[in-house]
């Protein structure tokens, strides 16, 4: 937003902004979540992540900056980061507590102009992270992207994204999909084509279809059309992948 870029220039003129998007849905934190998972391994060393999807802003929830994969993160302890977290496994959180680096007054209805903003300009002024607050080790975490082995060969999975094209983003990767035949069941619909590209054509342009995408994970996907719409999907829908061999 123009008032956190207009405070973090305020504090350091030579900070360089970049966006990343202003499409999350309102207080689709998972969704948010997924972006900066999808992005974040782009940036180099030394960014700074200023995320701001925050439904809990004016409560008792934590502001907090996370040093992750040689970067920072910050905003609200609400799951926003968890899943950077869970990839990368090291990392150091901070409560933000130092309110001498806050905006006065702090606003209980827009804490990214007036706590976000300023800690991420002040740290990216030379402030370091140890003088924001304490560490702390309780952070709030989404539900795990590891899909779960059911005990007769399948994968239990869900899907974690559904993008503005209706392509269904799984927590499947590609490993998942290393056998010589893969069936993925959604709403009691079968998908067992894979493709390497969308417009790839077997003769069937309609068919919905697996795919791994520029993020890593498996998407479920139809040629010029939602599969969401066609699946009657939803985010935190559950999956089932299985195996089976043709020979």
């Amino acid at each position: 937003m123009g008032a956190m870029k207009g405070v973090i220039l305020s504090i350091n003129p030579a900070a360089e902004i970049i966006d990343i998007t202003h499409e999350i849905p309102p207080q689709d934190i998972s969704a948010a979540a997924f972006n900066l998972l999808a992005c974040y391994q782009n940036f180099p060393n030394g960014t700074i992540h200023v995320a701001v999807v925050d439904p809990g802003v004016g409560s008792d929830r934590r502001a907090i900056l996370i040093e992750c994969a040689g970067q920072f993160f910050v905003g609200p302890d609400n799951g926003l980061f968890g899943w950077i977290c869970e990839r990368e496994s090291h990392f150091v959180a901070r409560n933000l507590a130092n309110e001498k680096f806050f905006r006065r007054p702090v606003s209980k209805t827009f804490q990214g102009r007036d706590v976000f903003a300023p800690v991420a300009a002040a740290l990216s002024d030379g402030v370091a992270p140890e003088q924001f607050g304490p560490v702390v080790d309780d952070l709030v975490r989404l539900e795990s992207l590891a899909p779960r082995e059911t005990g007769d060969g399948a994968i239990a999975g869900r899907i974690i994204h559904i993008d503005r094209f209706g392509n269904c983003i799984t927590n499947l990767s590609r490993e998942h999909l290393q056998t010589s035949q893969s069936k993925l069941v959604v709403n009691d619909r079968e998908i067992s084509c894979v493709r390497e590209f969308f417009s790839e054509s077997d003769g069937n342009d309609d068919a919905l279809f697996m795919i791994v995408g520029s993020s890593g994970f498996v998407e479920i996907a139809s040629r010029n059309a939602s599969a969401a719409d066609l699946l009657g999907a939803r985010c935190g829908q559950s999956i089932l992948l299985s195996r089976f061999d043709l020979t």
